[in-house]
């Protein structure tokens, strides 16, 4: 079977100024990084005409659901039937592809290229990223070591630093060991990368000037005695941080494997931050293209409302169309089958599935939302298997496409592009968010868990008690929420799977990310930094004779 990366090597990519120029743009209004990729270097206008398109899925299972594939498929089958498109995904982590993700950039016929260098090193943001976090890290050490004049108490400080790599080892720490010169001693960790706050702000940053005012109000810890917060204004190198990122924050421009436009920039994960690409990026397409395919990340549950109530609310954005990718794989996973098992037909498995893509239709209702339901095809797929899919959603009253964009393409998605056009072209943009910003935190969180998880109701821990007298203290009770939650369950169980049956929502804490803008309520163990696997995908991975990357997924 012919690899990803085989497919993505098997075609030459265009020169990225051709690419650009489809969109409008001349080469003075791009940064070039070598053949095939590039920056933008144009400004976004205020009320882009360009029409939105979400990618979401039903939750995540090890068979995969592909919304990436489909998103990009998406693109390419708009450009099939004569339409202006344009994807925009985020940038994948390091991390992660090295670990057990693998790569993030698409599979089969509908990827976006160069695949190897996207899911490496790409243009540098993720390094940038890196950078600026650790900057201020080190500037709250060197505070310290040097007389601590703001009164800054250590064992408050929740600023910890980050690296785009799988390191279970580095979750905790200590910091300043070995004399005096050495700095404060105090206990730390690393998170990754990805799930930087400042990851966060760079993707919700409308331009250098609002990222420069979003960095300065990251909470560093609170003040002796007092209890007052310190900022990283406080420390003074807000600027420096931005002077760092005044490249990162232009998005990247690449193509697909059929040369429709591609634009890629940022990385939030979506289970622990917004799990979306960048306003600017996003804003930008919508500027320069008719139509703009865009993903969040895992399920409807995260992903999506994230996308929802936060990214859309802040930037002013409206989708046009929503999107919720299944796979007969997934959803016989959800049915009780077991992943070795997923190859074999059973419609009834399907069946039983469906009770999880239901969840995720009610919580698209629940935003007055009408999604189109893409199956993305498997060859070992049946049609007795699909045919279960369809007659549960014209039960319903949700168009259901086949989507074979992995296989076919451009071509394999012409009948979704067609379906997604028809729904934008006739159905008034706009959606109700599940909460006002202005509600009471406990409000905002039991609103998502009832109304998008199908929780029965929310308990809050001591500490996630305290952390709300905490927030109220500091008058950030109005910043929306993101939830931190398991992506394997609609629960915050990750055994819980897709279908949970009755349960409740545990709050363990809630951490402050407010340069970002918004509260993290942690449900359950979730982790800002994740641990390689038994046997890591790196070590797959090699460089042949002649210096081809070799096992890259």
């Amino acid at each position: 079977m012919t690899t990803d990366l085989e497919i993505a090597r098997s075609v030459q990519g265009r020169p990225i100024a051709d690419i650009g120029a489809e969109l409008g743009l001349t080469a003075e209004q791009l940064a070039p990084y070598g053949y095939d990729k590039a920056k933008i270097l144009v400004d976004p206008v205020e009320n882009p005409k360009g029409k939105l398109i979400l990618v979401s899925a039903i939750t995540p299972t090890p068979a995969g659901e592909g919304k990436t594939t489909t998103s990009v498929a998406l693109a390419q089958g708009l450009g099939k039937i004569g339409k202006k498109g344009c994807v925009v995904l985020r940038e994948p982590s390091l991390g992660p592809c090295l670990g057990m993700k693998g790569g993030a950039a698409g599979g089969g016929h509908s990827q976006v290229i160069p695949m190897e260098d996207i899911n490496l090193h790409f243009t540098g943001d993720f390094h940038a990223v890196t950078t600026a976090h650790n900057l201020l890290s080190a500037a709250v050490d060197n505070h310290l070591h040097f007389g601590n004049a703001l009164q800054l108490e250590p064992r408050t400080v929740i600023w910890r630093r980050v690296i785009d790599m799988n390191d279970r080892a580095l979750r905790n720490i200590m910091v300043g060991l070995g004399g005096r010169t050495m700095g404060v001693p105090r206990e730390t960790g690393f998170d990754i990368t990805a799930a930087s706050e400042i990851m966060a702000i760079l993707c919700l940053a409308s331009d250098l000037s609002d990222l420069q005012d979003r960095l300065g109000k990251i909470l560093i810890g609170q003040r002796k005695k007092t209890g007052e917060g310190i900022y990283a204004k406080d420390l003074g190198v807000t600027g420096a941080m931005a002077m760092i990122l005044k490249d990162a924050i232009r998005p990247n421009l690449v193509q697909t494997l059929e040369g429709t436009p591609a634009i890629i920039h940022g990385g939030p994960f979506a289970n622990i931050a917004q799990g979306t690409n960048s306003v600017i990026a996003t804003k930008t397409a919508m500027t320069l293209s008719d139509y703009v395919v865009t993903e969040a990340g895992f399920g409807f549950d995260l992903g999506a409302e994230k996308f929802l109530d936060i990214k859309c609310v802040s930037a002013g954005l409206q989708p046009s169309a929503v999107v919720i990718v299944a796979t007969i794989r997934a959803l016989k996973a959800h049915g009780g089958v077991a992943l070795d098992a997923l190859s074999e037909a059973n419609p009834q498995a399907v069946q039983r599935g469906l009770a999880n893509l239901a969840r995720h239709l009610d919580s698209a209702a629940a935003f007055d939302l009408h999604p189109i339901v893409a199956i993305n095809h498997f060859d070992q797929d049946t049609d007795a298997e699909v045919d279960v899919v369809h007659a549960f959603c014209t039960e319903r009253g949700v168009p259901s496409v086949l989507n074979k964009g992995w296989s076919e393409g451009g071509n394999g998605a012409k009948e979704l592009a067609q379906k997604v056009v028809e729904v934008v072209d006739n159905a008034q943009p706009g959606f109700t968010p599940v909460y006002e910003w202005n509600s009471p935190v406990k409000q905002k969180v039991e609103q998502i868990a009832t109304k998008i998880y199908g929780a029965q109701q929310v308990h809050w821990d001591r500490q996630a008690e305290q952390d709300l007298k905490r927030i109220k203290r500091l008058d950030l009770e109005g910043l929306p929420v993101c939830i931190a939650k398991t992506q394997s369950s609609l629960s915050d169980d990750p055994k819980g799977g897709g279908l949970p049956g009755k349960y409740d929502i545990h709050i363990r804490k809630i951490e402050i990310s407010a340069g970002a803008g918004f509260l993290v309520p942690i449900c359950g163990d979730m982790l800002r930094m994740p641990g390689l696997p038994r046997v890591p995908g790196a070590t797959r991975m090699r460089l042949s004779e002649d210096g081809e990357i070799v096992g890259l997924a």
